[in-house]
Order: structure tokens, then C-alpha cells, then sequence
């Protein structure tokens, strides 16, 4: 690929890598990336991905900007309250990086669409805020052969893997940490229970690193790993995460098969 003079000034931060170079800025300017949820973890995530140069990029988010989003989903501005969120996204993402192919989808993401709005893209990077969704994206990138990178924050913590089950025996999925959602109100949300705003973008910010190292394929993916972030204490903590083996996902007997469990969600 020939960049043009303006790509190389761009992106030459990144070109003057050694782990990174032509070919990898190549690959980053053909990569696909869907992001769920244009919230508190996704804008840090689609503000760094299409700063780097994700060639297609995508959101789903139904929701509309709210007042109480502003103290930490920096993607949208004052001016955008009650503007749908993947269009007030948008704006924000043609001013960051125009040559980014920016595709939004302003629908509620469901078991009977999932499937549709996963295919066009390599890596899916989930950042909503509930456990009926993250539980619907993981069964859906395992059963679609996607890469699925996931984060999540509440009050001062927050927490990022990378899940590959689609590859075989050797990779866990979500369901391998947590089995099944658990029961309703035994998690708060983050209007309930309260978030820091700068907090999601430490996380976000971590999981556009994993999502871009993905894309280029360098480095140490955190496949099988949980890293765990305690804001109060300013520490990190990876933990080993290892495929189980009962799981009923990507288990050696599953008995998920499809999205029929979903239908609700």
C-alpha cells in the first residue's frame, strides 16, 4: 500500500514503530471494528480507534445523549443532548479522523439481529453496560468466529479481556468467568451504584490497546487473561483465566448451540 503524503504525516507516530511500521498501519487502515454501546466505554474506545486509523468502524447503540452521560462519555458534547448517540458520535469522528469509513447503527442490539451486525467486521469490542448484552455479544462472537475484546466499570473498578473461543480448546470465553448473568439487582448499574468518570477512560483507553494490538497482530494478546484495575488503589492485577471445560458454551459437552436463550434480552 502506497500512503499518501498525509497519511504518513498522521500516522507517523506509529510508522516509526518498529513493532508497528508500514505493515502494520496497512493493517490498522483495512481493519473492521464494531464497538457496542457509544457510552461511557465506548467513546474513549472509537475517540482511539479511528485516531489510529481503523479503516471501517462501527457502533450500535440505540440511546440518546443525556446530560448525565457528559461527566464521562467525552465522545459527546453539551450541544448534542437528546441526539442520538451513534450520530453524535459520528460528528465527533469525522472531526477526529475523516478517512474513516464510520458506520452507525442506531438500533438495540437483540439475538435476531447480532448476527447481521457482527459479520462485517473482524473484531468486536463490547463496551456496554449490562450483563444481558455482554452475555448475547460473547455467545454470539463465539458461535460467529469473532474476536471479541470486552470491558467493564463501576464505581472505582474496572476490568478488560480479550476472548478467542472460536479458536479452540485453548481459549476461554466469558462464560468460562461467569457462567450465567446474575440474578437481577445483585449488580448495581453504574446509575445506580456510581461510576468515575475518568475511569472509563483508562479502561476504554486499555481496550483500544488490546483492539489495536489484535488488528496488527503484535504483541501479547490477553487472551486467557483478566486484568483487573482498582482506581482507589492505583493497582493493576492480571489473572489467569483458563477455559472450563464444563462450560456450556465453549465446553467440551455445550449446550449452546444457538441464540434461542436470548430471545428475551
Amino acid at each position: 500500500m502506497d500512503f499518501s503524503d498525509e497519511q504518513l504525516q498522521r500516522y507517523a507516530r506509529h510508522i516509526v514503530l518498529p513493532e508497528v511500521g508500514g505493515v502494520g498501519q496497512e493493517k490498522l487502515l483495512s481493519g473492521k471494528v464494531l464497538v457496542i454501546g457509544a457510552g461511557g466505554l465506548g467513546a474513549p474506545l472509537l475517540l482511539y480507534l479511528a485516531a489510529a486509523g481503523i479503516g471501517t468502524l462501527g457502533v450500535v447503540d440505540d440511546d440518546v445523549v443525556d446530560l448525565s452521560n457528559l461527566q464521562r462519555q467525552v465522545i459527546h458534547a453539551t450541544t448534542n443532548i437528546g441526539v442520538p448517540k451513534v450520530e453524535s458520535a459520528a460528528t465527533t469522528i469525522a472531526a477526529v479522523n475523516p478517512e474513516v469509513k464510520f458506520q452507525p447503527h442506531h438500533v438495540r442490539l437483540t439475538s435476531e439481529n447480532v448476527f447481521d451486525l457482527i459479520e462485517g467486521y473482524d473484531i468486536i469490542a463490547d463496551g456496554s453496560d449490562n450483563f444481558e448484552t455482554r452475555f448475547l455479544v460473547n455467545d454470539a462472537c463465539h458461535l460467529g468466529g469473532k474476536t471479541l475484546v470486552s470491558g467493564a466499570i463501576l464505581r472505582f473498578e474496572g476490568q478488560i479481556a480479550t476472548f478467542k473461543s472460536h479458536m479452540g480448546k485453548d481459549y476461554p470465553c466469558y462464560r468460562c468467568l461467569y457462567r450465567e448473568p446474575p440474578p437481577a439487582g445483585m449488580v448495581p448499574s453504574c446509575s445506580e451504584g456510581g461510576v468515575l468518570g475518568a475511569l472509563a477512560g483508562t479502561v476504554g483507553s486499555m481496550q483500544a490497546t488490546e483492539v489495536l494490538k489484535e488488528v496488527m497482530g503484535i504483541g501479547t494478546s490477553l487472551s486467557g487473561s483478566l486484568m483487573l484495575y482498582d482506581a482507589l488503589e492505583t493497582e493493576f492485577r492480571k489473572i489467569s483465566l483458563k477455559r472450563d471445560s464444563d462450560c456450556p458454551l465453549c465446553g467440551d459437552n455445550p449446550t449452546i448451540s444457538d441464540l434461542s436463550s436470548h430471545a428475551a434480552a
